[in-house]
């Protein structure tokens, strides 16, 4: 009876120990978000009738007269670290210019085929909470919403909830 006990007592003590130490992992409250969420962009003074989209790995936003600033090559690879201007407008119509460091080039797959996208950091907020990502720059004029926010906007911090409006907040 000793032999049996002491193993089972050993596996309930570690079981409750790894539970223990999930939920200690997971002690932060995740806020809820809807489909659509008014989104600012710090950087514009802008807000945005932003599209929550868990299917876009990266938030994504209306740019326009998309410069590199000493552009010197055809490989947009080649301009990592440089500034880039460019345009934002957001449903209203409402424009910012901004200058930002390229961060990273991405080659974006969707429905119109394969496209190369240059990046860079924003400080998004939502109700408050400010969260800065990488986001891609891209001419959204022909789509009903002017920001996109992707995956690494939601992660680690947002959960989606399809059935809550913009206005519940």
């Amino acid at each position: 009876m000793k032999k049996i006990l002491l193993p089972a007592l050993i596996l309930i003590c570690s079981t409750g120990a790894n539970l223990a130490m999930a939920d200690g992992n997971d002690n932060k409250q995740k806020s809820i978000v809807g489909q659509i969420e008014t989104i600012k962009v710090h950087e514009l003074d802008l807000d945005f009738q932003a599209r929550i989209d868990t299917g876009a790995k990266t938030t994504s936003i209306h740019a326009t007269d998309i410069k590199v600033i000493g552009d010197k090559s055809n490989n947009m690879r080649d301009h990592l670290g440089d500034i880039v201007e460019f345009t934002a407008t957001n449903e209203n119509g409402e424009k910012a210019k901004y200058k930002g460091k390229i961060i990273k080039v991405s080659k974006i797959r969707n429905a119109q085929g394969v496209e190369r996208r240059y990046a860079v950091k924003m400080d998004l907020g939502w109700n408050g909470e400010h969260k800065t990502v990488a986001v891609n720059l891209r001419d959204r004029s022909k789509l009903d919403y002017k920001l996109l926010i992707g995956r690494n906007w939601l992660s680690g911090d947002y959960l989606v909830d399809v059935d809550k409006k913009d206005e519940d907040d």
